[in-house]
């Protein structure tokens, strides 16, 4: 795991490998959410997948420089870059400090796949594996979306380093 002294990707190529390097980490949180998942108490996974899904978040954002005492100590010119993309992105939890109400926020959006991974415990064996494979997918979809967010910021930033 970096610290917050690591610098942003500063070329396509690397942004492509931290890029990689972030989905098999949303890959790996996943399965286990699935793990979780299988488990046959209700309300367990959803506390896990919290967790899991707030650690991502800040991982990530690292990774990409964009944590927010990465972007903190951006040049202006920089910052101002990162916080526009972040803002015509819509990307709410690139270079944000990941709260309750944030990743609250993103789960309720998944709330149909939620409660039909709880639903799916109340069915045995069958219903365990189903809501498995519902919280890896959803899990890996919302994870995938956040790494693709902070890559397209990173690389309006170096764009904007490139150009000027």
């Amino acid at each position: 795991m970096k610290d917050d002294w690591t610098v942003m990707p500063t070329s396509e190529a690397d942004i492509d490998a931290v890029r990689e390097r972030c989905r098999r980490l949303v890959r790996r949180r996943a399965a286990v959410s699935a793990g979780v998942a299988a488990v046959p108490i209700p309300g367990v996974d959803v506390l896990s997948d919290f967790r899991l899904f707030t650690q991502l978040i800040d991982e990530v954002n690292r990774e990409f420089g964009l944590s927010p005492a990465q972007i903190e100590r951006m040049q202006p010119k920089l910052k101002l870059v990162a916080y526009e993309a972040v803002i015509g992105l819509g990307g709410m939890l690139v270079g944000k400090v990941v709260t309750r109400e944030l990743v609250a926020g993103i789960l309720k959006r998944s709330a149909g796949k939620i409660a039909a991974k709880q639903a799916g415990k109340l069915v045995p064996i069958a219903g365990q594996i189903a809501s498995a494979t519902i919280g890896f997918f959803a899990f890996r979809q919302i994870g995938y979306q956040h790494v693709d967010a902070c890559a397209k910021v990173a690389r309006q930033v170096i764009a904007t380093v490139d150009v000027r």
